[in-house]
C-alpha cells in the first residue's frame, strides 16, 4: 500500500493559520487532518466518504483519525468497532475499506478533527519529527497485514472495559499508522514494538480483572 501523503500547502496552510508550507510538513498528523478538511467542506465527514476519496490510503488515514480521540479520556471504546471492521480487512489483504452502511453514515464532526490534530500528546507529536519516507518489510503488502491484525487486536482492547487498557495499545497502533500513511518503515516498526508491548500490558490488567471477578463470584456463591 502506497501511503504517502502529499497534501497541499495551500489547503494546509488555511486551515492552522500557518504562512509557511513548511511548518505543515514538519507535522505530519497536522497536515493529514489539513487535507481531509480541505477535501470535505462541509460541517460533518463522514467515514464512507473518506473512504471513498483516499482510496489505496483510506486503511491508515481512516485507522489514525479514528485511533486519535483514544487518546481523550471516555473516547476510546467509541470509535472500537469501525477500526475493528478496518483492522480485519486489512489483515485479509484488503487494499481498500469496504465499510458496512451504518459504520459508513458514521461522521466526524470537521471541528473537532481540526482539534484532535492540535490534542495529540506531546510524545506522539515527538515522533512526528522523524516521520519520512522510508521503504522496508513494513510498507510492504506482508507488513500490511501485520498492521492490519495488530490493529484488529488493539481494537479488541479498546472496546473491552479495563482500567488503563486504552492508552497504551492505542499509541502504539497510532505510530504504526502515522508511519504507514507517511510509507515510513522505521517508524511503522516502532509503531508495531509500542504496541504489541501495550496489548500485552492491557491483556494481562483485562486477564487480572477476569481472575478477581471469578474469585469474587467464587466467594459470593
Amino acid at each position: 500500500m502506497d501511503g504517502n501523503i502529499e497534501a497541499p500547502i495551500v489547503a494546509a496552510a488555511s486551515v492552522h493559520g500557518h504562512a509557511h508550507g513548511t511548518e505543515a510538513a514538519g507535522a505530519p498528523i497536522s497536515r493529514i487532518v489539513a487535507e481531509v478538511a480541505a477535501r470535505f467542506p462541509g460541517e460533518r465527514i463522514t467515514l464512507g466518504d473518506m473512504a471513498e476519496a483516499f482510496g489505496d490510503r483510506a486503511f491508515g488515514l481512516l485507522i489514525l483519525l479514528l485511533l486519535l480521540p483514544s487518546l481523550l479520556p471516555g473516547m476510546a471504546s467509541v470509535f472500537g468497532t469501525p477500526v475493528l471492521i478496518l483492522g480485519v480487512q486489512m489483515g485479509l489483504g484488503r487494499r481498500v475499506p469496504k465499510l458496512p452502511g451504518f459504520i459508513a453514515r458514521q461522521s466526524i464532526k470537521r471541528g473537532d478533527l481540526l482539534r484532535l490534530a492540535g490534542s495529540s500528546s506531546k510524545w506522539l507529536n515527538k515522533v512526528e519529527r522523524f516521520v519520512k519516507p522510508r521503504p522496508g518489510f513494513f510498507t510492504s503488502p506482508a507488513g500490511d497485514r501485520i498492521f492490519g491484525w495488530l490493529t484488529a487486536y488493539v481494537a479488541l482492547m479498546l472496546i473491552l472495559p479495563g482500567p488503563g487498557t486504552n492508552g497504551p495499545p492505542a499509541f502504539g497502533a497510532i505510530v504504526m499508522a502515522l508511519g504507514l500513511v507517511e510509507h515510513d518503515n522505521k517508524v511503522t516498526a516502532w509503531g508495531v514494538a509500542l504496541t504489541i508491548a501495550g496489548c500485552a500490558f492491557a491483556t494481562f490488567v483485562l486477564g487480572v480483572v477476569c481472575w478477581l471477578g471469578v474469585k469474587a463470584l467464587g466467594w459470593v456463591f
